[in-house]
Parts: C-alpha cells; structure tokens; sequence
C-alpha cells in the first residue's frame, strides 16, 4: 500500500481543490454584484454552471467510461483546475467589460475538471488496498469540507486586508493548489480501476434500488449546497451581520462541521442508513429556524450545524451504494455524482430565483412592515425555506431505500 501513498495524498489535495472551485465564487457574490452590478439570479447562475458542468461529466462518464483512459484523466484534471482559475481571476481585469462572461468562461473549466475529480477519486481511493475502505471514502470526503474551512477563512481574510477590489489575486493564490495537486499525480501510481465493474452495461446500472439512491445523493446535495453557496450572503443580507464576521463564524463554522462529521464517520462511523436518515431530518430543521428565527445567533447557528447534519448526505449515499451492490464501477460513481450535482445546482439557483422575484411582492413588502425588516432579507428568506423541501424529500427517499433494501438484500449490477 505504501506505494499508493503518494496518489492517496494527491487525491486529498484534490479534494482540497475542489472545494476552491465550488466555494470561492460564493465566497464573491456580493463584490460580482457590486463591481459589475450583477442580479441574485446571475449569481446564482454562477453556481448552476459549476455544478452544471460537473453533471455533463458525470453523465458522460456514466454511458462513456469504456472510451477514455482513466489514469491519465485522472491526472491531468487539476492542471485543468489551475488552468479554469487563472483564466477567471486574470481575463475580468483585462476585460472588465466582458467580466461576466469571462468570469463564466474560467467557471465552466474549472467545474468541468471538478466533475471529472468527483467521478473518479472515489474509485481511485476504492481501489487502493485498505482495512476499511468506507472509511477511507468519509475521509477524502471529509478534505473537501476541510478545504471549504481554510476557503472561507483565509478568503475572508484576504479580502478584508487587502479589499474586495483585489479578489483576482485571491482567485491566483488558490489556484497554486491544483497546480501542486497535478505535479503529484505527476510522480504517483495509481491503482487499477474498472470502468464498468467486471461485466457490468450501463444500460443495466438503471434500478429501482439506484433510482432511490440517486434521489438521496439529489436530495443530499441540494440540502448541503444551498446552504453552502448562500450562507455568505444570507447571513450579511438576510440577518444583517457584518462580511467579515458572517463568513468566519458562520461560513467557517458551517464547513467545519461538515468536516467533522465525515471525520467522526471516518473514525468511528457504523448504520450509515441511519445517519442518513437523522441527517436529512436535521437539516429540515435548520432550515426551518434559518428562515423563520429573527435572533441573528440562532439564524448562524442553524446555517453552521447544517454541515454537521448534511455531511454524510452525500459520502454517505455512496458509502450505502458499496454496501448494497455488488460489481460496482466507475460508471455507477459517476451516476451518483450526476445525481449530486443536479440537486447541486438546481437547489441554490431556486434560491436565487426566488429571492429576486420576492422582492417586489406585496408578501414581502407586508413582512418587511410585520418583522421591521427590508423587503429583501424577507425574501431571501422565504427563498431559503423553499430549499428547505429538498431534505423534507430526503427524509421519506431513505425511509424508501431502507424498505427497499430491506426486503431485496445486496443488488449485482451485471
């Protein structure tokens, strides 16, 4: 196993990587809007490209594994991050006119080389000899969330030192990561991986069973992403704290715990059905008090244990894919990441959506007046409670799948 280790740490580092293509355009909503006057709607759109593009790769590798050659994909998709990053912090100072589509430009590659990493590190990690590979999975997971931390913290940082005007070299800082990223996998060895699971057809991957956990992982990562991509500006918008102090107490605390939940699970984890299912239940919860509670510490607060409640949505679908299938590929974790990202991105758009057509509503004008707050933190607000549906969803999704699996046992999918 020794000899995996270095493609095992550049697979960390990867999942470092990702979490700067799917956190820092978030983390810069509110300096887009002003610099280049952009609307709720256009930012969102920010997060249906990332994620939009991340759900073509993973269809494409879902029906089209058999065509690429997985170790040299895998290893040259943090030079595409790096490549997506500079394209998006340097074109918009070049062409300040244009900066949006620019902006959009370096989004789609880097998400593109994100999708490619969400498909194939899981199988990458699966496939290098461990005692307990479930853990191992939580554990690339939880890097990710760890990522987001040191994102949103030395962002914020960067940010409030040097103002919001210079968030281009921010974006050239982070994208030294891949870069370090591609020149270890550069020197690695990697494992061998199948691509469709010994005898497996993608025509065959298609059953009830990975129906229902394709409807987890959509549910899962609406519940996560949502909150991950808004907390920054529902909580300086919505609840009226100060930048500086939203994104590190809130944004910050947010991503920590999703991280210590994946490593809780890595250490000690057991019943992920179970985690599941009091995951989802939680995160109803929080959104339900983020939304409503007009206490500004009861609002963070619910954002931040939000990532302790939705952190095993996502591993932990897959982790419950590897308990109850058998001859399990690159094709199935991909259409898992499909699913993922589809909730991904829709969910935070909805938001979006909903927070600017609100605005100018007789319902938000009446609750601005009932709750002395603005028109618009009332419709952030109720944006953020119709995103608060996805994890009501999950709840029932995994009371189906423990029924379902409960009675068919293990699945082969050949």
């Amino acid at each position: 196993m020794n000899k995996y280790k270095l493609a095992k740490n550049a697979c960390y580092l990867s999942g470092v990587t990702m979490s700067v293509s799917a956190n820092l355009s978030p983390l810069l909503f509110l300096t887009f809007r002003d610099m280049y006057l952009l609307s709720y709607t256009s930012l969102g759109f920010l997060v249906v490209i990332n994620f939009l593009a991340q759900w073509l790769v993973d269809l494409v590798f879902t029906f089209f594994t058999r065509f690429f050659n997985i170790h040299k994909t895998v290893k040259a998709t943090p030079l595409i991050v790096w490549i997506g990053l500079l394209l998006y912090a340097v074109l918009p100072r070049v062409f300040p006119d244009m900066a949006f589509l620019w902006i959009v430009t370096g989004t789609v590659i880097f998400s593109t080389a994100s999708g490619l990493s969400e498909v194939l590190l899981s199988p990458v990690i699966t496939g290098i000899p461990s005692e307990n590979p479930e853990r191992e999975m939580s554990k690339l997971h939880s890097m990710y969330a760890w990522g987001v931390v040191g994102v949103v913290i030395v962002s914020t940082l960067f940010l409030a030192a040097f103002g919001s005007e210079n968030w281009t070299y921010l974006a050239l800082l982070w994208s030294i990561i891949p870069f370090i990223a591609f020149l270890m996998f550069l020197k690695a060895e990697l494992p061998e991986m199948d691509n469709f699971g010994g005898t497996q057809k993608c025509t065959r991957i298609f059953n009830k069973g990975t129906i229902l956990c394709l409807l987890c992982i959509f549910f899962g990562g609406a519940a996560e992403c949502t909150m991950s991509q808004w907390a920054s500006g529902f909580i300086e918008n919505a609840i009226g704290v100060p930048k500086v102090y939203g994104d590190v107490i809130g944004v910050a605390l947010f991503a920590a715990l999703l991280g210590l939940g994946r490593t809780l699970y890595s250490r000690y984890g057991k019943r992920i059905v179970n985690i599941l299912f009091y995951g989802m239940l939680g995160a109803c919860v929080c959104y339900l008090v983020a939304g409503l509670s007009l206490n500004p510490v009861a609002g963070i607060m619910a954002c931040a244990l939000t990532g302790m409640f939705t952190s095993m949505l996502w591993p932990g679908t897959l982790i419950y894919v590897e308990e109850n299938f058998e001859n399990v590929g690159v094709a199935v974790y991909a259409l898992m990441a499909a699913g993922g990202d589809l909730g991904a991105s829709l969910a935070p758009q909805l938001l979006g959506i909903i927070s600017d057509k609100f605005k100018t509503t007789d319902f938000a004008l009446r609750g601005s007046d009932m709750f002395n707050i603005s028109a618009e933190q009332v419709s952030m607000r109720a944006g953020l409670l119709v995103a608060g549906v996805f994890p009501v969803l999950g709840v029932l999704c995994v009371l189906c799948m423990k029924k379902h699996f409960k009675k068919h046992g293990r699945i082969w999918l050949n």
